[in-house]
């Protein structure tokens, strides 16, 4: 049961996170918060190895089908969050080191992302009404590429709605566009992740019995929300990426209330 469980939640997470350019580790983490049964390194692993999985599929089906990839911002935005992943993952050992109580940890990694989604939320419903950057430049996107790589690792998201609204203000590119910038910042985020964890701990230390029914999973979910991205409208996507904030909200603030009163 608890394979299948995972895979459900691998295959539902992926699948939007495919679509939308979030990647999945934004529902897949908060998830396993609720579920309670991995440490929160754990789930970070277990969600960077499942996000990877689902954007290489999700990039290689868009290359496939001759999708417009930017690529004068994408590489750069992907090197930097190559940084921004080491980056990241340090934080987190400091974080959970220091704090030492799991749940302490939890609230802080929901916190952020809360009101991370909050701030991302506000944006692409009045993103009509706000000025895009516009810039250019590959300084620009390493710097961007940086941030967004430790938002991805630190949180444990994958990349999440923080990518495609910041892509979206600083380039001013369409939200399909975004997502497929995205999808690739996501996926070099997540090597960097991966392969500090094997250059540091090493892999045996963690609970990853999961790990292949949730790749399976994501393969599966790559390929869904390819498909759905190349039939729905922008406005369609817009709609979906939205609709699964508000979810993801509601699950962090679920997950910091109830490790507030039992902690």
């Amino acid at each position: 049961m608890q394979y299948v469980l995972y895979f459900l939640i691998a295959i539902g997470a992926t699948t939007a996170g495919s679509l939308t350019g979030m990647g999945g580790g934004v529902i897949i983490k908060p998830l396993m918060d609720v579920l309670h049964q991995f440490d929160v390194e754990t789930i970070g692993v277990l969600s960077s190895i499942t996000v990877f999985s689902m954007s290489a599929v999700s990039i290689g089906k868009q290359m496939l089908a001759k999708a417009q990839i930017p690529f004068r911002i994408a590489i750069p935005l992907s090197v930097g969050s190559v940084a921004g992943g080491y980056l990241g993952q340090w934080l987190l050992r400091q974080i959970v080191s220091g704090l030492g109580a799991q749940g302490m940890v939890t609230v802080v990694q929901n916190g952020l992302l809360a009101v991370l989604i909050l701030v991302v939320y506000f944006y692409m419903r009045h993103k009509a009404d706000i000025r895009g950057l516009q810039l250019s430049g590959v300084l620009v996107s390493l710097g961007a590429g940086c941030f967004l790589g430790v938002c991805s690792s630190f949180l444990g998201i994958g990349g999440g709605p923080i990518n495609v609204a910041l892509i979206i203000y600083l380039y001013s590119v369409s939200t399909k566009t975004a997502t497929i910038c995205s999808l690739m910042t996501i996926l070099f985020a997540q090597i960097s992740k991966l392969l500090t964890v094997s250059m540091t701990t090493g892999f045996g230390v963690y609970d990853l019995s999961v790990a292949p029914v949730m790749v399976v999973g994501a393969i599966a979910g790559g390929f869904l929300g390819a498909s759905l991205s190349k039939r729905c409208s922008e406005e369609g996507v817009e709609r979906a990426f939205n609709a699964i904030q508000l979810l993801v909200l509601a699950i962090t603030v679920f997950n910091i209330v109830r490790n507030l009163i039992g902690g």
